[in-house]
């Protein structure tokens, strides 16, 4: 002989009320029971903004702070150009001996060789000045 199922007949009378036809119950703070107040939700409400607006603004400075040591954006600081050298030519002077003069310890053949071109062949006059901005 086989089994049978077990058949659950459901009225409505044994349905269970719905969430929305629950009655309405306060909110229980841990220990004694007391109903948590309206001015109590918009406090904690507002001290979670402030909390968030300071978090935000932490972010952002630390951000720029950042972005600033990794060197920062070309449109928020102005380029930078070297200060020009200036020397006076002394008698006995040569194109090599100036160009030591304008770029102390840095190899002086690229400067020789621009003084070279910018002179168009013309010696060097004692008392002349020359400048360099690199």
């Amino acid at each position: 002989m086989s089994q049978a199922g077990v058949i659950t007949i459901t009225t409505r009378a044994t349905v269970r009320q719905r969430p929305t036809t629950l009655p309405h119950r306060t909110a229980v703070a841990t220990g004694a029971a007391r109903a948590v107040s309206r001015a109590t939700y918009w406090r904690r409400r507002a001290i979670v903004a402030v909390m968030v607006a300071v978090l935000v603004a932490v972010l952002v400075l630390v951000m720029a702070q950042a972005g600033a040591a990794l060197g920062g954006s070309t449109l928020a600081t102005p380029e930078r150009h070297p200060a020009a050298v200036t020397t006076l030519v002394r008698a006995g002077d040569s194109l090599w001996t100036v160009a030591a003069r304008l770029v102390p310890g840095e190899d002086p053949r690229p400067v020789v060789d621009a003084l070279a071109a910018a002179r168009h062949g013309t010696t060097l006059v004692p008392g002349e000045t020359i400048e360099w901005d690199g």
